[in-house]
């Protein structure tokens, strides 16, 4: 039998790993978050949110928002169910090895504030990881910030599985999908 050369095996060793690495590359997903209140749970005071919020993310371009997909969710968290939706969004994002942040808002601006507002970054290995910091926001007459609710979850997600993250009176329903 002939010695295979030495380069010839080291190919045959790192194909495969070029390969398995390659199945973790950037891919688009559907993502889509509802962020809602319990109504009979009063809002604690607490710190504002910043005024930097978005942390450098970029908001969701019209390019890429989708059409939401949770609406029978989203239709059960009324307030005769005792529940408010706070926030309802869908849209296309590159999920890779990389986070990827994205800023969310939903509501009228008040000073560079909204009633929901906050980021989300993706992160794919396996599963997919999830960093969600959003606020949710209390204005006063005049419409200043006068205080904050932080929804702050890490937290690892199947593909296509709904997840419920609770925080008090606040919870976040998400899902993310491949397209």
């Amino acid at each position: 039998m002939r010695a295979l050369h030495p380069l010839t095996l080291l190919s045959l060793i790192l194909l495969p790993l070029l390969n398995a690495g390659a199945a973790f590359a950037e891919a688009m997903y559907q993502v889509e978050v509802i962020v809602f209140r319990q109504t009979t749970q009063a809002l604690a005071a607490a710190r504002p949110a910043p005024d930097d919020w978005a942390q450098g993310a970029l908001p969701i371009d019209s390019s890429q928002e989708r059409a939401t997909t949770l609406n029978s969710e989203a239709s059960k968290l009324t307030p005769a169910n005792g529940y408010r939706v706070l926030l309802h969004k869908a849209w296309a994002q590159s999920i890779g090895a990389n986070p990827s942040s994205v800023a969310l808002s939903s509501g009228a601006e008040h000073f560079g504030h909204f009633p929901a507002e906050g980021t989300l970054s993706l992160k794919q290995d396996r599963l997919i990881d999830l960093n969600a910091n959003l606020w949710v926001n209390q204005f006063d007459d005049s419409g200043a910030l006068s205080s904050s609710e932080l929804i702050k979850h890490g937290v690892r997600l199947q593909s296509g599985e709904l997840t419920y993250l609770d925080h008090g009176s606040l919870g976040l329903l998400v899902r993310i999908s491949p397209l």
